[in-house]
């Protein structure tokens, strides 16, 4: 059972909403074996909450649209929400691990990792204070994984 649940989540083809997989990718260099569990997908989706069920701790890594400059880079602990967000296609971190505890009666201790984009137009190019921000965020998620 994997203790670190690790979800990266955005669209690799519009330039700094890939972040999140850039960072995976380097996250899953460092760490790999039956304690961590790293995802990539573009939203997220009910299913997600299985894997959560199934570990202590969760860290949800995306790009943001603000407030800050480019490549900032913002930690927050998560709780569990159920507030309406109205129809869509995909669900926030809060809504996933509400649904964790629903079904599964899972609350491991969560965080968000969001890095602040410029550009989030066609293209697979990360622009250069995102690409930048990399290293540092890896980092502040090690210490994440320490606690």
């Amino acid at each position: 059972m994997p203790r670190f649940l690790i979800v990266a989540y955005g669209n690799p083809l519009r330039s700094d909403d890939g972040v999140a997989w850039r960072a995976a990718e380097a996250l899953a260099s460092k760490y790999s074996g039956p304690e961590f569990e790293i995802v990539t997908v573009h939203q997220l989706g009910p299913e997600i909450a299985d894997s959560i069920s199934r570990a202590k701790c969760v860290i949800f890594i995306d790009a943001a649209t603000g407030p800050g400059l480019a490549g900032d880079i913002q930690i927050n602990e998560l709780s569990a929400s159920t507030d309406p967000q109205g129809f869509c296609h995909a669900l926030s971190p809060s809504h996933i691990l509400a649904l964790a505890a629903q079904l599964y009666s899972a609350r491991p201790r969560a965080f968000s990792a969001t890095v602040v984009g410029t550009s989030f137009d066609h293209g697979e190019l990360l622009s250069d204070p995102v690409k930048a921000s990399i290293p540092a965020l890896v980092a502040r998620i090690d210490r994440l994984l320490a606690e």
